[in-house]
């Protein structure tokens, strides 16, 4: 006789609440991996609990979600070419932080902004044919504002935000250059994944929140050095925790796709950077080296050594 048998399964409402929840648990799992073993995973985990239980025990809901997350990195890192999903994963986190720094300056620019979102939802969707030309629109429009120049619409320079965002003018705090550099990789990357034959797929629907998170904070840290402010924190908490989740991605599925992402999002922040050399506080140095080490950690994960069994 199997455990199975000989413990009786969890029956009546609480076997009902135990297995509502763990299947809220099975959706850390892709839906392919759900569909095909889902079932299964619920009869066994309700066979072999105990009587009248209604909350999973500790370790296997953990268990599920480890497991679930990854077998997500898995199955992404089998779809599509490792450079192009990366590639697109890089231009998807630019379009994100690009759209936030418009949000505080909706209501001077509000056109603009909504084109930004519209180029952002396009490159989650997949469509970068039609995301190319929304960026390049952006991109004039923003260099026109960087030049103190009127285009296409009577724009009141310098671009203040409201009070509330506690923000200064926009790309007030330096030339053209650092700006140019995202919408040009931004650009560029774009009219790489367009002239490529492989259908892109569909990126998360979660970098949607992003956006707000990093609405009003500085576009590469650098407001540390008046002091910081609580939406910059929030930036940099952000950013350091995606770049290092995308370390131990690629050290799950041994797929370099996340540090190409990574990479394409450290390049205009060196830029910000070397436009501003020599005006930087500590705590900004601190912060381009923490990116630093993060992105570098993403890049070798991958490539991480074999483990050897001890003779």
């Amino acid at each position: 006789m199997t455990a199975a048998l000989e413990r009786p399964a969890a029956t009546g409402a609480g076997g009902n609440s135990l297995e509502r929840r763990y299947r809220r648990l099975l959706l850390c799992y892709p839906r392919r991996y759900r569909a095909e073993h889902g079932g299964e995973i619920i009869t066994t985990l309700l066979d072999t609990a105990e009587p009248g239980r209604a909350l999973p025990p500790l370790r296997e809901a953990r268990a599920l979600v480890s497991g679930g997350l990854r077998a997500r990195i898995v199955a992404a890192a089998s779809d599509r070419p490792a450079w192009l999903d990366g590639l697109h994963l890089g231009v998807t986190a630019l379009c994100a932080v690009q759209l936030a720094t418009l949000v505080p300056y909706t209501a001077s620019v509000p056109i603009w902004t909504g084109l930004s979102a519209l180029a952002l939802l396009l490159v989650i969707r997949g469509r970068v044919r039609l995301a190319l030309p929304v960026v390049a629109l952006v991109a004039t429009k923003v260099l026109a504002i960087t030049l103190g120049r009127p285009w296409l619409d009577p724009t009141l320079l310098p671009v203040d935000a409201p009070p509330v965002w506690h923000a200064g003018a926009l790309y007030g705090g330096g030339g053209p250059v650092a700006p140019m550099a995202g919408y040009g990789l931004t650009v560029l990357g774009l009219l790489v994944l367009a002239a490529h034959r492989h259908r892109l797929g569909r990126r998360s629907w979660l970098w949607l929140p992003v956006v707000p998170l990093l609405a009003g904070a500085d576009p590469a840290g650098l407001d540390f050095g008046r002091g910081g402010d609580t939406l910059d924190v929030v930036r940099t908490g952000l950013e350091l925790g995606l770049l290092l989740l995308a370390a131990r991605a690629g050290h799950v599925a041994r797929d370099p796709r996340w540090a190409v992402a990574a990479g394409v999002h450290l390049v205009p922040v060196c830029v910000v950077h070397a436009e501003n050399l020599g005006v930087q506080s500590e705590p900004d140095i601190a912060h381009l080296a923490a990116l630093l080490l993060a992105t570098a950690l993403a890049a070798a994960a991958p490539y991480r050594a074999r483990r050897h069994p001890a003779l």
